[in-house]
């Protein structure tokens, strides 16, 4: 008999659109690997698919594990082995913009607490544990802003009132749900116009070397304004996509001109105000560059000492089938003691006529088990609501997001995005470790994690156009699964 997961899932499925790190990448420490055995153990399955329309739906429960020696060729299967474990997992979540907080403002109260439930309650929602949010504006901002006044070096008027109204309450009621487990982090997409060369918070342009120690400080106190507000922030990138001069707030840095802010200012700074265990990310842009600037921003100790983590993006590789994992598995291989993040990721060109597209999980379903398997600890989507415009946005740059507002009607529209997002945040939890996966038919994509509380959750991905009966094999055992076409299924054992 078919379990709806929720309440909240029931509701959708009628029509309603309510709904640290130990160990990096591919390093494997065989004596710290976990004990496994599938004595007393069976599986439940939630299913989210195309055309049969479930939605997170428990499809199946209580089934066991037989005996199941050598597969044959023509046998389908996923091979799981739990013996085998890899990164640690800090987090899944989305990006909480101006956007996304100033839409949510224009709902009724009702629905604002559907919405944030759906996201952040891990019993009720998906919950969502890693959050992203901008200093300064960026281009999911109704306007252009910055926190001090024009040529204030020394930051005296620094002041965060602009973020007061909308953002930060948005923050807070997202971790009180999320009961504390919902991590941070901040990134800029541009210091103020008088710090740079172009003078200009648009389009691109660089910092000035003069103002290194003013661009440090002010990210110091950005943090301390927010965790005195009772908002702690986990981490915080350099610069939002450093080699991206846009229309939008944009600043470039070189990987050296990186390295050296990062040596000479943002480090120091940080380990001054006694805040040197918030997350440094760099990069925090596409996976086609990643190798190239990791190796080049961390060649230097004096720089390497201070990062944590090597953050990217997906749009320069949206396209194809590939989209560049193997980047992600050389820079993994190259720095096992640094992390690998997933920051942002969407689909751009946003229309209403495409809301329901299926397609549109499938991307993030094929990217979140790419990423993991090849070394990610944590995934960040973009923003986690957007208007029935695809914005707001202060330069018509309108994208996709998991859930959109009809701000004219006050109805949420869940997308496929978000149940592909939530067969990860809801069943890999902080802590977990990714264990090895492997599948024996191209049409089935597959990665797996053992939780902290000793649970399994085996992720499987049918991208073809037919349904696939298979075997999820464990250490001589299995269990038959069904696999609709054009789905995606969380095995929790």
């Amino acid at each position: 008999m078919k379990k709806v997961f929720n309440l909240a899932f029931a509701i959708a499925l009628l029509g309603c659109n309510n709904p640290q790190t130990t160990m990096n990448a591919l390093t494997k420490e065989e004596s710290n690997a976990p004990s496994f055995s599938l004595e007393g153990r069976t599986a439940s399955i939630y299913t989210s698919a195309d055309t049969a329309g479930y939605r997170l739906l428990e499809t199946d429960s209580g089934k066991g594990f037989t005996d199941m020696g050598q597969p044959k060729e023509t046998q389908v299967c996923v091979f799981a082995d739990p013996s085998k474990a890899f990164q640690t997992i800090v987090g899944i979540g989305g990006a909480i913009t101006d956007a996304a907080a100033e839409t949510l403002a224009k709902l009724p109260a009702a629905t604002q607490d559907s919405l944030l439930n759906a996201y952040y309650d891990p019993a009720a929602g998906i919950g969502y544990t890693l959050a992203r949010t901008n200093i300064n504006s960026c281009d999911f901002s109704s306007d252009t802003y910055n926190y001090v006044a024009d040529n204030d070096s020394l930051l005296n008027s620094f002041n965060i009132a602009h973020d007061e109204k909308y953002k930060l309450p948005f923050i807070k009621r997202a971790m009180a749900i999320a009961k504390g487990k919902l991590k941070l982090f901040v990134s800029p997409w541009s210091p103020p116009a008088w710090m740079k060369d172009n003078n200009d918070m648009l389009h691109g342009g660089s910092l000035k070397k003069d103002f290194y120690h003013s661009w440090a400080e002010y990210y110091i106190k950005y943090i301390n304004a927010l965790e005195k507000q009772a908002i702690p922030v986990w981490g915080l990138s350099v610069q939002n996509e450093p080699m991206a001069t846009q229309k939008w707030e944009s600043c470039i840095y070189t990987a050296e001109q990186e390295a050296d802010f990062i040596k000479t200012a943002l480090g120091p700074a940080l380990e001054k105000a006694g805040i040197q265990d918030k997350k440094l990310i760099i990069w925090d842009h596409n996976r086609d560059l990643i190798y190239q600037r990791a190796s080049t921003t961390l060649a230097d100790p004096d720089v390497a000492k201070y990062v944590w983590g090597i953050g990217y993006h997906w749009y320069e590789t949206w396209t194809g089938s590939d989209m560049m994992f193997e980047n992600l598995r050389r820079t993994a291989e190259a720095f096992p003691g640094k992390q690998l993040l997933f920051t942002e990721g969407c689909r751009e060109k946003f229309s209403m006529d495409s809301i329901h597209n299926w397609n549109l999980g499938e991307k993030y379903g094929m990217s979140m088990i790419n990423d993991f398997n090849a070394g990610a600890a944590g995934w960040t989507d973009w923003n986690v609501l957007l208007d029935e415009t695809g914005g707001p946005n202060h330069v018509g740059n309108f994208c996709f997001a998991p859930v959109h507002a009809d701000t004219r009607t006050g109805r949420l529209i869940y997308t496929s995005a978000y149940y592909y997002l939530g067969h990860f945040s809801k069943f890999v939890r902080p802590g977990a470790r990714r264990i090895a996966v492997a599948t024996n038919r191209t049409d089935l994509l597959g990665t797996g994690f053992l939780n902290t509380d000793g649970r399994i959750a085996v992720i499987v991905m049918n991208k073809g156009g037919h349904d696939l009966q298979y075997n999820l094999w464990i250490k001589g055992k299995a269990v038959a699964i069904n696999a609709l076409k054009h789905s995606i299924q969380t095995i929790l054992i």
